[in-house]
C-alpha cells in the first residue's frame, strides 16, 4: 500500500472516528515523534507541556468540527496531515531565551521539513495531484500562525489576498482551511489567551471573506494587474492595468534531472535558451568551482536579448525566492513579462536523468538543494505555473 492510500485510511472521515496513533507513528516514522515528546514549550502559552501532547490535542480539535466533516475527503486528509506536522519545526528551533522556551521561525522551518519528508520518504512528488497535495500541506504548515497575527502587520487586506494566491498553484489551499487549522491550534493547548486568539482568527476569516478570497484566490482582472497589486504597487485590486510589456522571458525552476532542457526544446522550439550548464561547459568551469564568471557571462547574454526585446528562456535550478527575485528584477527593468515555470518529476526518474548528465550532481548535494527549495509563488511574477515532467520528457 502506498503512502497516499495509507494516510487517507488514517484520516478520520466521520464524527466519532478514532485517530489511529500507532499506525500514524509508523507511517510517519521519519518525523521522529519521540523528539516531539521531549521538545518543551513555554508554559504560559502551552501549559499542556511538550510538542507531541499539543499535536495530539490539535488533531482532536481539527476532526471535531462540522466544518472539517463537510470537507471533501482529500481536503480532510490535507488538513489532518497538516495538523499532525504543523509544529515539527519546533524540534529544530526550540531553545531557552531569557529563561523561557522559544521556537523562532518554526513554521517556515517546519514547512521545509514537511516538503523534504513527503518528497523523499513518502514519494509525494512527480504528478500534478501529488504536487498539489504536498504543497497544500506545506502551505498550511508555513502559515498556520498567520490568522492570529494577520492584523499586526501593515496592509492586512493585501496580505490576505497574497496568501490566498497560493491556491492558484496549490489548488486545495485556502484561507478557509488555514483558519480551521489555526483555530484547532489555538484550542489544542492550555492557556489563558485562547479566547483572544480565537477572536483574531475569526477576524482574519471575516477579512478574507470581505476581500473575496476566503475559499480561493482573489479574481483579479488579469495576471499583470495581479502581479502589480501583490508585489506592493499602488494598485487597487479591482483595477485593470495597462500592460506595456513587449514579450515573455521564461524562468525555469527545478532540481537537476527534472527535464528542464527537454521542456525548453519541446515546449518552446526555436526560442533561445540561456543555460548555466552550457556556459560552464563552454568556459571549462566545474559545478564545484566559483560560479561568478558563469553567471556574469549568462547575464550579459540575457541583457543582449533584453535590449533587442527578444524573448528567451533562462534555464537554471532557481530554487530559492531570493535567487529568482534578482533575475526577475533584471528582466522587468527591460520591460519583459516574466513567466516562472517550476518543473519536478518522480524520484526514480530524477535520479536516472541526473546520472545521465555529463556532470552529474552528487545525490547528497541534491538532497541539500531540496531542503532549501522554495517553490515559486504567484506573487513573484506575471505568470507562475507548476508542471510535472514524465519519464519520456
Amino acid at each position: 500500500m502506498g503512502f497516499m492510500e495509507e494516510i487517507r485510511q488514517c484520516t478520520p472521515q466521520c464524527a466519532g472516528d478514532e485517530i489511529p496513533w500507532e499506525r500514524i507513528e509508523r507511517l510517519l516514522s521519519g518525523i521522529r515523534f519521540s523528539d516531539m515528546k521531549t521538545t518543551m514549550q513555554d508554559p504560559v502559552h502551552h501549559a499542556e507541556g511538550d510538542v507531541y501532547t499539543h499535536t495530539r490535542m490539535v488533531c482532536r480539535e481539527v476532526i471535531s468540527t462540522a466544518a472539517y466533516l463537510a470537507l471533501p475527503d482529500v481536503q480532510k486528509t490535507e488538513l489532518f496531515l497538516a495538523a499532525l506536522l504543523h509544529d515539527i519545526g519546533k524540534v529544530k528551533t526550540t531553545g531557552l531565551e531569557g529563561g523561557r522556551w522559544v521556537s523562532p521561525h518554526h513554521a517556515s522551518v517546519g514547512s521545509q521539513q514537511v516538503r523534504t519528508f513527503l518528497w523523499q520518504a513518502c514519494g509525494v512528488c512527480g504528478s500534478q495531484e501529488l504536487l498539489a497535495f504536498r504543497e497544500t500541506v506545506c502551505a498550511l504548515v508555513r502559515f498556520h500562525m498567520l490568522p492570529v497575527h494577520l492584523m499586526d502587520g501593515e496592509d492586512p487586506e493585501r496580505r490576505v489576498r497574497g496568501i490566498a494566491a497560493v491556491g492558484e498553484v496549490a489548488s486545495d489551499f485556502s484561507w478557509h482551511l488555514l483558519c480551521l487549522l489555526s483555530e484547532a491550534d489555538m484550542k489544542g493547548r492550555r492557556a489563558e489567551d485562547i479566547g483572544q486568539g480565537l477572536a483574531q482568527i475569526e477576524l482574519a476569516s471575516m477579512l478574507a471573506g470581505e476581500a473575496g478570497c476566503l475559499h480561493g484566490p482573489y479574481p483579479f482582472a488579469d495576471r499583470f494587474t495581479a502581479h502589480g497589486y501583490l508585489s506592493g504597487r499602488n494598485v487597487r485590486p479591482d483595477q485593470t492595468l495597462y500592460d506595456p510589456t513587449w514579450g515573455e522571458v521564461i524562468l525555469l525552476s527545478g532540481l537537476p534531472g527534472t527535464g528542464k532542457d527537454t521542456w525548453a526544446r519541446r515546449r518552446r522550439p526555436g526560442m533561445p535558451a540561456l543555460s548555466l550548464d552550457d556556459a560552464r561547459d563552454t568556459l571549462g568551469i566545474r559545478p564545484t568551482d566559483n560560479q561568478g564568471e558563469v553567471v556574469r557571462t549568462v547575464q550579459e547574454a540575457a541583457r543582449a536579448y533584453l535590449r533587442r526585446k527578444e524573448p528567451f528562456i533562462w534555464n537554471a535550478t532557481n530554487l530559492t525566492r531570493n535567487t529568482r527575485r534578482k533575475l526577475i528584477r533584471l528582466f522587468e527593468q527591460y520591460g519583459a513579462r516574466v513567466k516562472i515555470v517550476y518543473l519536478e518529476t518522480d524520484l526514480d526518474t530524477q535520479k536516472k536523468r541526473n546520472a545521465g548528465r555529463s556532470h552529474a550532481v552528487p545525490e547528497n548535494v541534491i538532497d541539500r538543494m531540496l531542503e532549501k527549495t522554495e517553490l515559486p509563488m504567484p506573487d513573484e511574477a506575471q505568470s507562475v505555473v507548476w508542471e510535472c515532467t514524465g519519464r519520456d520528457a
